[in-house]
């Protein structure tokens, strides 16, 4: 799993790429705050290789909880920035700081 950030100096966005290796599974999306938690908002495309990947542009300057769906099972990212208790999920969540 992997999440790779470039900040585009003249908007106040970041692009944030989210991969994640999951070649049995048939779907997979990332939610989080940055797309109110919406498993479509957030559908990731499938390679070649196995690996699921999307692009997605967040506003800078903020932190958002975030996991994956694999195959309808919540996975946090083990490359996160950091995790975060979540009382509502009643689980940690990953963090994404841009």
């Amino acid at each position: 799993m992997s999440v790779k950030k470039q900040f585009i100096k003249t908007k106040p966005v970041c692009k944030v790429t989210f991969s994640v290796e999951a070649k049995e599974a048939s779907n997979a999306s990332v939610i989080g705050d940055f797309n109110n938690w919406c498993p479509e908002e957030g559908a990731l495309s499938k390679l070649k290789n196995g690996t699921f990947k999307g692009v997605f542009n967040v506003d800078k300057g903020a932190s958002y909880e975030f996991k994956y769906v694999i195959d309808g099972v919540f996975v946090n990212d083990d490359e996160a920035d950091s995790f975060k208790w979540n009382e509502f999920a009643g689980a940690e969540n990953s963090v994404l700081e841009v």
